[in-house]
């Protein structure tokens, strides 16, 4: 056989009935040019260019050898060239780019010529033109085909492309030996070393990336008159403030948290803020929610399957308690775990491995957990719905988190914090919120908490007509806590209601502050920032 004589009708086979597609003996895919150029530009928008290229490389690459395969088993060729020639010919016929038709080039280590490239065409649609070579998965393909032809590692990269303002693209085909210094480093993207150096780069910029998003979120909070927040809580209620004092503390120490609380008070951005103060930080934070996930499927996400160990298990698979090694796993929701699945996860935890499912290998893991539950995991024990000697494993330290109502001095912070990160997720110029906006928030009891009062500020920032949050902007059931209204209908500020409430306690107490805050149901602490806000102060008699 010559490369010559290769015929599309022959090389392709269609099944117009059952849809399938075989192209010189093995199963093949058509796909769309413009859609494969809409994924490249996608991957290097998302990843940057060098990675981008060594994803399309490496994959070109693995593409080549494979289609080398299949003609050397299909045909028996004149000589080596032959078979060198056909790779590019080949590629020809499945329509990536156009040959000359008196081309002498034989795509060897003198390297060819070819024109009408589709990566160049798609890179000049959606990218525009580029000062360097652009047919990544082209020079990946001619790397993997000439490698397997030549039986040594050989590596296809342009001189010339389309792509950069060129005629035509032109490649030279050269092993590692004969490309020597000249190249650089180029070579990398054709191999899998290249790749993960790559991905670690993508891993590095992402994490760059969420520093700087959260740099840019505190600047726009700080814009929406957001006092600096260490904790990155907006604790301003004593409770609060005594939480993250013992969360700070703890999470120096290696050990099991549980955090407690309502539903959206805020139970992860607290397990966040443990991990991000351990030694831990540089791992990663892993979070599972299990009261999302049956019993059966929570058992392979957390500790992985082998495959073959149920049907849809077609390859090896590895669980979030490695993917979590050196970092943290949150369970949340961890009291809806079943009693079965709860003697496996007590037996990682004591002996510090796991096993995957459909394996007899146990592998050591290092983890460390923080857990969270809105269930009272005392009576859940009391009544047998929770294993004892779980509980004591993952309450070693226990952090408690107030549901927001009893941390009204949190609301306003929180809200502007809120407000900042879905006005920079949306892209809108919101940057506060009216007087009316903000005691109508502190008026509110927030039964959903955290949760709830997020969604009240996204909710407000989509609708908002102004830069401003203004009090019709606040959903309908917050809206609805107010009525306060004066002798002649007029609508009161939170605020006044409160400065009378005081005035009353006062007058009733004999100016007793003590006695006052008592009377209100208040700490002392607290009535003295009100008295001293308000400028009331002179009033107390003790």
């Amino acid at each position: 056989m010559r490369a010559e004589d290769l015929d599309l009708k022959e090389l392709l086979e269609l099944d117009p009935g059952g849809g399938m597609v075989h192209f010189a003996g093995e199963r093949a895919l058509i796909m769309d040019a413009v859609a494969q150029g809409l994924l490249r530009k996608e991957l290097i928008d998302t990843y940057g260019e060098r990675t981008a290229r060594g994803i399309l490389s490496r994959y070109g690459y693995i593409h080549g050898r494979r289609l080398a395969v299949a003609l050397k088993s299909k045909f028996k060729w004149e000589s080596p060239e032959d078979w060198q020639k056909a790779g590019a010919r080949i590629l020809a016929l499945q329509g990536l780019f156009m040959l000359d038709p008196d081309s002498k080039d034989v795509f060897g280590p003198e390297g060819g010529t070819w024109r009408v490239s589709y990566e160049a065409e798609q890179h000049l649609l959606l990218k525009g033109r580029s000062d360097k070579p652009v047919c990544w998965n082209l020079c990946g393909l001619l790397s993997g085909y000439m490698s397997f032809a030549m039986d040594k590692e050989m590596y296809a990269l342009e001189d010339k492309c389309i792509g950069k303002g060129d005629g035509a693209c032109h490649v030279m085909i050269k092993s590692e030996e004969e490309w020597g210094d000249e190249v650089d480093g180029e070579l990398a993207v054709f191999k899998r070393v290249g790749l993960d150096d790559a991905l670690k780069d993508v891993t590095t910029t992402l994490k760059r990336t969420e520093t700087e998003l959260r740099e840019k979120t505190r600047k726009l909070a700080i814009i929406a008159k957001i006092e600096e927040d260490p904790a990155e809580l907006m604790a301003r209620s004593p409770e609060m403030r005594k939480l993250i004092e013992l969360a700070k503390t703890i999470a120096a120490i290696d050990s099991t948290v549980l955090i407690t609380g309502e539903s959206g008070t805020g139970k992860e951005r607290v397990a966040r803020f443990v991990h991000d103060h351990s030694v831990r930080a540089a791992g990663p934070f892993i979070a599972v929610n299990c009261g999302a996930i049956t019993e059966t499927l929570l058992e392979s996400e957390l500790f992985g399957h082998a495959r073959g160990s149920f049907t849809g298990a077609t390859v090896d698979r590895p669980g979030l308690f490695e993917a979590a090694n050196g970092g943290t796993l949150f369970l949340d929701e961890v009291g809806e775990i079943t009693l079965p699945m709860q003697v496996k996860l007590l037996r990682a935890l004591q002996e510090k491995e796991i096993r995957r499912v459909g394996e007899n290998k146990n592998r050591p893991i290092n983890v460390r957990i923080v857990s969270a539950t809105n269930k009272n995991l005392k009576i859940e024990t009391a009544e047998k719905r929770f294993r004892e000697d779980l509980y004591y494993r993952l309450n070693v330290v226990e952090l408690a988190v107030p549901p927001l109502r009893q941390r009204r001095e949190d609301i306003l912070p929180l809200a502007r914090l809120l407000l900042a990160e879905a006005a920079l997720q949306m892209k809108r110029s919101v940057d506060g919120m009216t007087a009316t906006a903000a005691d109508q928030l502190i008026g509110y009891g927030w039964p959903g908490n955290v949760r709830e009062l997020a969604n009240a500020m996204e909710r407000a920032v989509a609708v908002a007509k102004t830069n401003r949050v203004d009090l019709q902007d606040l959903p309908p059931e917050v809206l609805m806590v107010l009525p306060i209204v004066s002798d002649n209908g007029v609508p009161r500020f939170l605020r006044d209601v409160e400065k009378d409430c005081i005035l009353a306690a006062l007058e009733k107490t004999g100016g007793n502050r003590r006695k006052a805050s008592e009377l209100m149901g208040v700490g002392v602490a607290t009535l003295y920032r009100k008295l001293k806000a308000y400028k009331l102060l002179d009033l107390v008699k003790e």
